[in-house]
């Protein structure tokens, strides 16, 4: 990290949270951050359901939320960038504060409740979109629909023309009830309908499912199943944790979910664990705790073709992009691989 990035960190960390968060934003609009440009190796480049990635290494969903800084990020050293998540109408999601650091614990909890501009706003600024970038949306329901499954697929219809792929986001704890999408039934009827509108676009595109890591073996089974005969692209595992175990912060016991190092252990085994129940058949993306390249290379070898962070970022600043893509190109030469497919699950036992 440079001086100038460590120092404008300290500055942000004097703000609360979600006020530290909006000044980060304004400061990529104005071309305060780094801009290595895209990282790539023939080591590190990447296919990811039909997507060629410079490198393995996104940016996960909810620190972009409203697109409104899709250039700036596209030139920061990341594969590949998801914004969102984003509902059909604008909603202001819960009651401040909804974010709080755990600065003893390199963690965050937010319980943010999908705060966002909706689908209008966020498909004009998509329309203007560098084109030299890989870039998804993270799909949400609003919490007072009358129908959570067909906003899914509502904001797919209406953002698709201008995006490389969708994720279907049934694993924020923050809106009630949202979670019971990921039961088996619900699931199955929810990501048929997003197929169904995928597969009716002009140019159909790839639609990956985001999990949650406080799943238990037999519903990490269902979800397995379900995303086998739904067609899934890939499976983003995992989002956030209700868990707080072993956490030293005083905002421990805050309602939310939990994001960080704290979450890089359990989010690993479930990920092997969803590795070794589809057998290599549906590409994975580990989410979760990572905030080096160690971590990055540590979920490609438990069984993801790709990873992404966030929460890292908030301690270790936007320059982490290209220094993990820079240290996993160096890990995988290190182990005698020539690309990254070649490590991915190569140490998943390591993790059941």
């Amino acid at each position: 990290m440079k001086l100038t990035e460590k120092i404008g960190l300290a500055a942000l960390h004097r703000f609360d949270p979600e006020t530290a968060h909006g000044l980060s934003i304004k400061a990529l609009k104005s071309g305060l951050a780094p801009a290595p440009g895209p990282i790539t190796s023939p080591r590190l480049q990447t296919e990811l359901a039909g997507l060629k990635l410079p490198n393995p290494v996104g940016l996960a969903a909810g620190f972009d939320k409203n697109g409104e800084v899709l250039t700036p990020l596209s030139r920061a050293g990341f594969g590949f960038i998801e914004v969102g998540a984003v509902t059909p109408r604008p909603q202001p999601g819960n009651p401040k504060p909804r974010l709080f650091r755990l600065t003893e614990d390199k963690a965050a909890i937010n319980r943010f409740g999908f705060n966002n501009e909706g689908m209008e706003v966020m498909a004009r600024r998509l329309a203007d979109r560098p084109k030299n970038a890989v870039i998804g949306l993270n799909l949400g329901a609003n919490k007072d629909s009358d129908d959570r499954p067909g906003d899914f697929a509502k904001v797919l219809a209406h953002c698709a023309e201008y995006l490389d792929f969708a994720t279907v986001n049934v694993s924020s704890p923050n809106t009630e009830k949202l979670r019971d999408l990921q039961g088996k039934a619900a699931l199955s009827a929810l990501l048929g309908g997003v197929i169904e509108t995928r597969d009716a676009l002009a140019r159909p595109l790839p639609v990956f499912l985001k999990i949650a890591p406080d799943l238990t073996e037999a519903e990490l089974e269902d979800i397995a199943a379900v995303a086998r005969e739904t067609g899934v692209d890939a499976v983003i595992a995992t989002n956030t944790t209700l868990s707080r175990d072993g956490l030293l912060s005083t905002h421990k016991d805050e309602m939310g979910g939990l994001s960080g190092a704290p979450l890089f252990e359990r989010s690993t085994r479930v990920l092997a664990q969803l590795s070794q129940l589809t057998n290599g058949t549906i590409p994975l993306i580990g989410v979760g705790g990572i905030s080096s390249a160690e971590q990055a290379y540590a979920k490609i070898c438990a069984g993801a073709s790709a990873v992404q962070f966030y929460t890292a970022m908030v301690y270790g600043g936007i320059s982490l992009a290209a220094d993990i893509a820079h240290g996993l190109d160096d890990l995988l030469a290190r182990d005698g691989f020539d690309n990254v497919s070649q490590a991915v699950g190569s140490k998943r036992k390591d993790w059941l």
